[in-house]
């Protein structure tokens, strides 16, 4: 059943979509095997061959976002939108996913873990900004969404101005908790999404914010004890982040996801995977040329 109070939004080539939180949020269910093209990796430069030649490839997700990047405790897969854009890049490298090692990424690690090279590839509600290109290379957007607020199902609070002073939480690391005291409110970071979601039930903290699609997938999780709530009060573009010592990794990202655009794969991933929420399927966002 639908909340009818529930409501996350996701914006892609300026349109605003309204998303009612309900079901598993694409949560539960093992995803499907995808199987690697039939390519040939001398079409391939830099990194991106390397990877092609090697047949497996190691990619940082999220495991505590329902719908985007979540792996339960009975799966060794973990599963959602993000995990599936990831399963069409290495297929289009002609990796199969089961050759796909999953590294749990949370949002403090992220350029950490592409710097170091333990991931080839972060796709983990990565949203594209200037400092973070300073430092890794983010291609796309493959998603646009936007920031806003998940409270208690009895709250009355209805948007961020209603929380100038409070403590609202987030995760540690994420351009989210800057956007929450931009706005007046007071920051608070946690390891993990979950954590803070917590901490939102019991009464720790007042609110959390990050992404309308990941609160939305934890207010179906605890249907009846937390909503979203207020128009989103920022723009997040959602990118697949590689090192910068991985050349032709963005041509390659950039021409992967647009032959997905096109073809409907990406249309039927996010069906798949945030569908079950009852949001309308966005229009593919426009991708940023890659940078010299």
């Amino acid at each position: 059943m639908r909340l009818r109070k529930t409501k996350a939004v996701i914006a892609a080539c300026g349109l605003t979509l309204a998303m009612a939180a309900c079901g598993n949020a694409g949560s539960g269910d093992k995803g499907k095997e995808v199987a690697g093209k039939d390519v040939k990796c001398s079409d391939f430069t830099g990194r991106a061959a390397e990877i092609c030649k090697a047949g497996k490839i190691t990619i940082g997700v999220k495991f505590d976002q329902p719908g985007l990047g979540f792996k339960s405790a009975t799966s060794d897969t973990p599963t959602g939108f993000d995990v599936e854009v990831a399963k069409i890049l290495a297929s289009d490298l002609g990796i199969d996913s089961k050759d796909i090692k999953w590294e749990e990424t949370i949002s403090d690690n992220r350029e950490p873990f592409l710097q170091q090279g333990k991931v080839d590839l972060v796709l983990a509600s990565y949203s594209i900004t200037p400092d973070r290109r300073k430092v890794v290379g983010q291609a796309g957007p493959y998603m646009v969404t936007g920031q806003q607020l998940l409270v208690p199902a009895d709250s009355k609070v209805k948007d961020i101005s209603d929380l100038k002073g409070k403590e609202v939480c987030s995760v540690t690391g994420s351009t989210s908790i800057d956007k929450i005291n931009e706005k007046g409110a007071k920051g608070v970071g946690f390891e993990s999404y979950s954590e803070c979601v917590q901490k939102v039930l019991d009464g720790t903290v007042s609110a959390m914010s990050t992404d309308g699609t990941i609160l939305a997938g934890f207010a179906a999780q605890n249907e009846g004890q937390l909503k979203v709530v207020g128009d989103p009060f920022s723009e997040e573009r959602i990118g697949v982040g590689y090192s910068k010592k991985a050349t032709g990794m963005c041509d390659f990202i950039n021409k992967s996801l647009t032959a997905a655009f096109d073809d409907g794969t990406w249309a039927k991933a996010f069906e798949k995977t945030l569908g079950p929420s009852g949001v309308d399927t966005p229009t593919p966002p426009t991708l940023d040329p890659c940078q010299s």
